[in-house]
């Protein structure tokens, strides 16, 4: 008898890849763009992973909708050139071991690999070539065609194109949203501590990680239990 199939989900910023820096000058270029007060950098990367418009509310409470949307067109506008400028794949690193642990999973057998990013479809694909990783994602999930995390809809989506069943199904990232998806979507979240919102924030999750090379080992436990 086969074995059902699996898939692993990744959230990309603050967990494939480091962005936080041009993450942060974009942002910091769209307020100084219309005159308002550059936010703090860590309530920028606290709204990492959540689409624009609603980070960009939640970062500028006091401002309206008009000046939401200048907000988000300015942080496209400069994120766009700051990476034509140092390319992709040196705009957004690897994390260390991300990689290796990827072609690990994607040769596992009944393993599939999926996306689920506040990315949009532009930016998800950018990114990918730049790192040469088009071919490891079978289902890439983006902000353009679904509602913020940490709605399910992102999951939900990738379970119906994979034909996955839910309890076979991981969700990695290193935010709160990621883990409130993951719960919402009914599937299990495993935290990354390197990324932009740390272990305290991550109580959402199943279990949390500290490292690549301890990710095989993780979902092989879990999948064992799942059995």
């Amino acid at each position: 008898m086969s074995a059902p199939l699996r898939l692993v989900i990744f959230d990309v910023d603050g967990t494939l890849v480091d962005s936080q820096g041009d993450i942060v000058a974009a942002m910091t270029h769209a307020f100084d763009g219309i005159g308002a007060p550059v936010p703090a950098r860590d309530d920028i990367l606290g709204i990492v992973g959540l689409s624009l418009d609603v980070a960009m509310a939640r970062l500028a409470p006091n401002l309206d909708n008009a000046d939401h949307v200048r907000l988000t067109d300015g942080y496209k506008a400069s994120y766009m050139g700051l990476r034509k400028k140092a390319g992709a794949a040196q705009s957004s690193p690897l994390y260390p071991g991300a990689l290796a642990a990827l072609d690990l999973l994607n040769a596992l057998p009944y393993t599939l690999l999926g996306v689920a990013t506040g990315k949009s479809k532009r930016g998800l694909d950018k990114l990918l070539e730049g790192h040469g990783l088009q071919r490891l994602f079978v289902t890439q999930q983006v902000a353009d065609f679904h509602p913020s995390k940490p709605h399910p809809s992102m999951i939900h989506a990738a379970l119906r194109e994979t034909g996955v069943d839910a309890a076979n199904a991981v969700m990695i990232g290193d935010t709160s949203f990621d883990m409130e998806m993951a719960r919402a979507a009914g599937v299990t979240g495993v935290g990354v501590s390197w990324g932009y919102h740390g272990r305290a924030r991550l109580e959402a999750a199943h279990t949390i990680i500290d490292s690549f090379e301890a990710l095989p080992e993780c979902l092989a436990t879990y999948w064992e239990q799942t059995v």
